[in-house]
């Protein structure tokens, strides 16, 4: 009796499980949920980090892709640059030599009131990612002028003068002179006077002497300063200062 009750009891225990069915279906459900959950976590913390990547842009440290060539040799089409957007935030002003990111919306172009909104946000996020040229409106140009300064061109010799003293200006392209069209301006209280590195080939505040405001852009409107070169590797690091106006008196004083 015994036996036969072992052979019988291992006769079932070799029978196909009639729950295994069910069991294998639940482990493949359980399996698809997760990875379902998982590509849900990793879609999230992409949407996370896109959105830490743009709050940082927009308050920190913005990439700017450069897309043209006026501010040769200093920057290179194609450049990446950081804008320090931080620079000014805090009382202190852009001051002359300094290269900065600015909107010219109302000085360097019209406002676009015909423009799509939706596809601004869009362009403007990837902009603000390095990702995209930025939008028309933005420009990259060095401060040559603040506000109440004289900045008179040129010289016999192809300079400008600011408040009266004459300024040798080293990052210029090799052959350009500080401009072809001469000028005699003051800036604006609260402004701000612009110019390419590569003078022959750059729009800017000279291009706009007959518009309103004279091609003065406000200092409200300005980025952030450009402080870092991001791209290419092989020029990747601070942009280096300039020394050209440590000899520009103040204003007030271009006369004695």
């Amino acid at each position: 009796m015994d036996t036969q009750a072992q052979h019988s009891e291992r006769d079932r225990s070799s029978e196909p499980d009639a729950g295994s069915g069910e069991g294998s279906r639940f482990s493949r459900t359980r399996a698809r949920l997760a990875s379902a959950l998982s590509w849900r976590r990793v879609l999230a913390g992409a949407v996370l980090a896109t959105v830490a990547l743009l709050l940082f842009s927009s308050y920190v440290v913005q990439p700017f892709l450069v897309p043209s060539g006026s501010m040769e040799p200093t920057l290179q089409v194609g450049d990446r640059v950081l804008v320090n957007k931080l620079a000014y935030r805090f009382g202190a002003e852009p001051q002359r030599g300094d290269v900065v990111v600015f909107d010219g919306t109302g000085s360097f172009v019209r406002e676009d009131l015909d423009a799509n909104p939706l596809a601004g946000l869009v362009r403007g996020a990837a902009a603000s990612l390095g990702l995209a040229e930025p939008a028309d409106t933005d420009f990259v140009k060095r401060v040559v002028g603040v506000g109440g300064d004289r900045v008179v061109c040129c010289d016999k010799q192809g300079r400008l003068a600011v408040n009266g003293t004459v300024v040798d200006e080293p990052y210029l392209y090799p052959g350009d002179t500080a401009s072809r069209a001469p000028f005699d301006i003051v800036v604006s209280a609260g402004a701000l006077w612009m110019m390419g590195d590569h003078r022959s080939r750059s729009s800017d505040s000279r291009d706009r002497l007959g518009s309103p405001g004279g091609g003065m852009v406000p200092v409200e409107r300005v980025t952030g300063r450009v402080d870092w070169l991001g791209w290419p590797p092989a020029r990747v690091g601070p942009l280096t200062g300039t020394g050209a106006f440590g000899d520009v008196r103040a204003p007030g004083a271009a006369h004695g």
